[in-house]
């Protein structure tokens, strides 16, 4: 017990201003909060709304990669074009 008392010590404490800040920059990050221009969302739900959203970022970046490989599929593979799409790929 008492090693893990001296890990905790050891690491940084985040302040309540710290949290609200980082809240605070994330709201501003976020397009559905952000259209909303609602300050009143709560620090749970701004977390909640940063992980769907970064989700989602996920989902797009493999829907588009995929594409991506299908595109270069279709064309010369010594193309211009191709080594376009290889380095976007990559």
């Amino acid at each position: 017990m008492s090693s893990r008392r001296s890990r905790q010590s050891s690491v940084p404490r985040i302040t309540d201003d710290q949290i609200i800040h980082l809240v605070s920059k994330l709201r501003q990050l976020l397009p559905e909060i952000r259209q909303r221009r609602s300050d009143k969302a709560s620090a749970s739900k701004v977390l909640q709304e940063t992980c769907n959203y970064i989700k989602n970022l996920h989902r797009e970046v493999d829907d588009l990669s995929e594409r991506l490989s299908q595109l270069l599929a279709t064309i010369d593979s010594d193309s211009p074009e191709a080594e376009i799409i290889r380095s976007l790929i990559m």
